[in-house]
């Protein structure tokens, strides 16, 4: 039999957030493994039928269905739930199946969501045209705007919802400020946290009622497997999120779980050096004459620094510019690239970089990617482990083909 665990919940969760990254959350089998062992099973046994009747009651803790729960999966969830200071967390399949389950969960015909107009390119389809479809009304507001946020609250509004930084523009949104207005008005605030990071914005201590990750991009880290999660209260976990969750199933793979607990282990470090050569790269192109705009949130041209430095713990791991020639200079600037390679994705060891207004926000109008900051020159860069100089390099020999 494995030893009995030498630091309880209550200690694990008085760590520093590096240390609980390591070793919370984590339940060992009478083998005493190092690492996390990986439960690939469907379902579990029970050893009587008075048990079962027990579990499925909830009068008998354990484990029932992996579309339900398992063991991998719960401590991928009770893991990030202390870096988070969340209550609880549940993991789902994707970032994506987190945001629209965070949202389904709660709302019914009739109700009204506020959301803020920046958003990616999915999330504005759930909010604009998946939710319309059951009755759902929706706003779009200015997300900047406080006033906006307060001039949308209808009698039938139930949910806030928000991404800050955005994405590409990185623009911010005011979380405490719009949670303020948010229980003023009695509605849940869903904060979609997922271009901070966990390691550098705080939403939940911020006033948000929910948070919304994907854990593809910065927790995995590495391009390697899907995975979501929503941490929230216990009371917002049994009033709306555990039964949508059981009857839908939008659930997580132990396998893609136990790949996301390995991904915790070296968040903080990744994050740390990520963040600092993107700010570094960020100085770098803000001095090239090709180069027509630079957006990151620590920076002090940033029209919003001043609420990044009070909300943030760092500038993270993304950079935003815009280059001369519009689409056709983006794209010879992209085509240059040597070790920055074409993706959509973000938060990985390697370089990525896209062009929004063809990608991520290609299904927008023109107009409607105006609205939001998009311009056919702006280019994302997710910033990644490689060394600052052989990226500020590649991006230089590249910036001359423009």
């Amino acid at each position: 039999m494995s030893a009995e665990p030498k630091l309880s919940p209550a200690d694990i969760a008085a760590l520093r957030p590096d240390t609980r990254l390591v070793h919370g959350g984590i339940l060992r089998s009478p083998f005493g493994e190092t690492a996390e062992a990986m439960y690939l099973t469907q379902g579990y046994v029970y050893d009587t039928a008075e048990q079962a009747e027990a579990r499925f009651k909830g009068d008998d803790p354990g484990f029932i269905y992996t579309r339900y729960s398992n063991p991998t999966v719960a401590m991928f969830e009770t893991r990030l739930a202390l870096l988070e200071g969340a209550e609880v967390a549940r993991a789902t399949a994707s970032g994506m199946a987190a945001v629209t389950a965070s949202l389904l969960c709660q709302l019914k015909a009739g109700d009204h969501v506020v959301a803020a107009r920046a958003l990616f390119g999915s999330c504005r389809y759930v909010i604009e045209e998946l939710l319309p479809r059951f009755g759902v009304e929706t706003t779009l507001v200015d997300g900047a705007s406080l006033d906006a946020w307060k001039a949308a609250v209808r009698p039938e509004t139930k949910v806030f919802f928000l991404e800050s930084p955005t994405n590409p523009t990185l623009e911010l949104v005011d979380i405490a400020g719009v949670a303020a207005i948010s229980k003023a008005a009695g509605a849940c605030l869903v904060v979609d946290n997922v271009f901070a990071t966990p390691m550098l914005q705080s939403p939940i201590a911020l006033g948000a009622d929910v948070v919304v990750y994907s854990a593809t991009k910065h927790i995995d880290g590495q391009g390697r497997c899907l995975a979501g999660v929503v941490l929230c209260s216990e009371k917002f976990l049994a009033d709306h999120l555990q039964t949508f969750l059981r009857q839908t199933g939008p659930s997580a793979s132990p396998f893609n779980a136990w790949v996301m607990l390995k991904g915790l282990e070296t968040l903080p470090l990744r994050v740390e050096r990520m963040q600092a050569s993107a700010s570094a790269l960020a100085d770098r192109l803000a001095g090239e004459v090709k180069v027509t705009k630079v957006i990151y949130p620590f920076r002090a041209d940033h029209p919003q620094h001043e609420l990044a430095k009070r909300q943030m713990r760092g500038g993270g791991t993304l950079v935003t510019f815009e280059v001369e020639g519009g689409k056709a200079g983006a794209f010879r600037l992209l085509n240059g690239l040597r070790i920055t390679r074409i993706s959509n994705n973000l938060g990985d060891a390697k370089s990525l970089i896209t062009h929004p207004a063809t990608t991520t926000h290609q299904r927008f109008t023109p107009e409607q990617r105006a609205d939001m900051g998009i311009s056919d020159g702006m280019v994302r860069l997710s910033v990644g482990l490689e060394h600052v100089d052989d990226l500020a390099d590649d991006l230089i020999r590249a910036l001359s083909a423009v």
